[in-house]
């Protein structure tokens, strides 16, 4: 299987070289780094790595970067595609082991998981606020979609090609709540969503929404969730939540 990593990038020049080098050799056959109208060095960075880089005209948000990732992706022949973040916050020497869940037929979406225990979460510099909010929001998450993730906003995330042909990401959200849609309409397709344990890995370099975004993001993933009970219970027919192609698995 082609498996592709893709690392949407915004000021990503500090960290990039790192988070490189901790991708086993071998696990992935092709990096494509989407750069978001970054600031600094990043896209000559990615450049002498020897990345393949895609750089955005203007400014899309976090989602509007993934959308380009996967379209390339799939352009590219990707059986797999395995996003990671290039601010070092997760630990990209998972990715045999991510990608590996979907390889072997066990899951057809594979996260890494930042919240095996509490305190673990806590000592990598995950704020309070965000490890509650994180925690209620997965149980609510889980609940309503039947599933039994340990983190459902988890950054390092992998999915298989029938996924991303599958769901209408698309019709995503450009922001940050694209990466919820995601998930629930994986769980609507009736996807096999899966988890690793991954380090939880805040500081001054990682990426990190503020307060302010984090209520905002809160509460569209709230709506996201309202918006799928509606049409699971035959109320209101999303097209987010409705597959691209009738042979899905929905």
């Amino acid at each position: 299987m082609k498996v592709i990593a893709v690392l949407p990038a915004y000021n990503a020049e500090k960290t990039l070289e790192k988070t490189i080098r901790d991708i086993p050799k071998g696990s992935v056959h092709e990096i494509i780094l989407v750069d978001d109208c970054s600031k600094d060095g990043t896209v000559a960075l990615a450049k002498k790595l020897g990345l393949a880089v895609i750089v955005h005209e203007s400014n899309k948000g976090y989602g509007g970067n993934q959308k380009t990732c996967y379209r390339e992706a799939l352009k590219r022949g990707a059986d797999i595609v395995i996003m990671i973040h290039p601010d070092y916050q997760y630990d990209a020497r998972l990715t045999p082991i991510i990608t590996g869940l979907i390889e072997k037929g066990i899951c057809d979406v594979v996260l890494g998981n930042r919240i095996r225990t509490r305190w673990e979460a806590l000592d990598g510099g995950m704020p309070v606020y965000k490890y509650f909010a994180n925690r209620f929001l997965t149980v609510l998450e889980n609940s309503l979609t039947g599933q039994n993730l340990g983190e459902w906003h988890s950054g390092l995330r992998a999915y298989s090609r029938k996924v991303l042909e599958t769901v209408p990401w698309e019709l995503n959200s450009d922001d940050f709540v694209f990466d919820q849609q995601f998930l629930i309409q994986s769980a609507a397709c009736h996807f096999r969503l899966g988890d690793v344990p991954v380090a939880a890995r805040y500081f001054a370099e990682a990426s990190s929404i503020n307060f302010r975004r984090s209520v905002i993001y809160g509460l569209a993933t709230l709506g996201v969730l309202f918006q799928y009970q509606l049409h699971r219970m035959g109320l209101f027919r999303s097209a987010r939540l409705t597959p691209k192609h009738a042979d899905s698995r929905a």
